[in-house]
C-alpha cells in the first residue's frame, strides 16, 4: 500500500492519517475535502496535500470515505469508472447497511470493506484530530475479503491499537442503535427536558448532570443522516427505552442493581 485516499478530511478522516504516520505509514496520503480543512489537515500532518476526488480515486490503493452518510453514499455513486481495479474502498460511516448495499449496486471495478471505527469527540474537523482516537477501541468490519490490500488495512488498524471486530452490516446496525444512537438521544432528550421544565437546575448541577448531558453537545447535523438510514432499529431501541423508563417506577432497587451490573461489566470490558 504505497497511497491512500482520505475523502472527508475532518476528525475521524484526519486521525487516520494521524494514526497512519504515527503506526509508520510512509506512502503518500492525499485529502479530498473543503480548503479549509485541507488547511487544517496539512498543518497536522495529517495528509501531504490536497486532491480532487478523480485524482484521490485514480492514484490510492486504499480510498478511505469519511464523510456524513450522505457523503459517503453519493461518492460511491461516483466511484466505479474512477477507481483502480485492484483498490480497495473502505468507510467509517456509523450505519452500515445503507453503505453496503450501496457499495454492493455501484462498485463493480474494485473491492469495497464497509467499516466503523467506533470512536470519536464532541469536536469536530481536522483540527481536533487526534493519532491515538482509535487506540483501545472496536473498528467494526463488515466481512473479510481475500485481498492483499484489506489484509493491509487490517493490519494497520492493529498498529493503531483498535480491535478489529466483523459484523454484518444487519447485525453491525441492530447493535449501534443501541450501544450509541440511544445514548445519544437519552443524553439530548434529557438536556431538552431540563431546558423545557427545570432550566435553573443548571446553578446547582454537579458533575452527574454534566456527565449525562455531554452527548447533547453532538450536533444534529452530524447526527440527521443517521437517524434517517437507522430508524427501524433506533425506534425498537427507544419503545425499549420508554418502557423501562415506566418500570422503573414500579420496582427501583431492581432496576438500580440490574444498572449498576450492567455499568460495573461494561467499565471492566472496557
Amino acid at each position: 500500500m504505497q497511497t491512500v485516499g482520505i475523502v472527508g478530511v475532518g476528525l475521524i478522516g484526519g486521525s487516520f492519517g494521524l494514526a497512519l504516520r504515527k503506526a509508520g505509514f510512509s506512502g503518500t496520503i492525499l485529502g479530498v475535502s473543503s480548503q479549509r480543512s485541507l488547511d487544517q489537515a496539512r498543518e497536522r500532518g495529517a495528509i501531504d496535500r490536497g486532491a480532487t476526488l478523480e485524482e484521490a480515486a485514480g492514484a490510492s490503493d486504499l480510498l478511505f470515505l469519511s464523510q456524513p452518510i450522505s457523503g459517503i453514499l453519493e461518492t460511491l455513486r461516483r466511484l466505479d469508472t474512477l477507481v483502480r481495479p485492484e483498490a480497495l474502498v473502505t468507510d467509517a460511516g456509523s450505519t452500515k447497511r445503507a453503505i453496503v448495499e450501496e457499495a454492493e449496486r455501484c462498485l463493480r471495478r474494485c473491492t469495497f470493506l464497509g467499516g466503523h471505527p467506533m470512536a470519536g469527540k464532541e469536536l469536530r474537523g481536522a483540527g481536533a484530530a487526534d493519532a491515538d482516537l482509535f487506540r483501545g477501541r472496536p473498528w467494526i468490519l463488515t466481512s473479510t475479503p481475500d485481498h492483499p490490500v484489506a489484509t493491509e488495512f487490517r493490519e494497520w488498524i492493529g498498529l493503531f491499537g483498535a480491535r478489529g471486530i466483523i459484523l454484518d452490516a444487519a447485525q453491525h446496525d441492530r447493535l449501534v442503535a443501541w450501544s450509541s444512537h440511544l445514548p445519544q438521544l437519552a443524553s439530548t432528550a434529557l438536556a431538552s427536558l431540563l431546558r423545557d421544565r427545570a432550566p435553573d437546575a443548571a446553578g446547582i448541577a454537579g458533575p452527574g448532570l454534566l456527565d449525562s448531558t455531554r452527548l447533547a453537545m453532538s450536533s444534529f447535523d452530524l447526527w440527521r443522516d443517521i437517524l434517517d438510514t437507522n430508524q427501524t432499529e433506533i425506534s425498537a431501541a427507544l419503545d425499549a427505552y420508554i418502557e423501562k423508563l415506566r418500570a422503573l417506577r414500579g420496582d427501583f432497587e431492581t432496576e438500580f442493581e440490574k444498572g449498576s451490573e450492567f455499568a460495573r461489566s461494561l467499565r471492566e470490558r472496557k
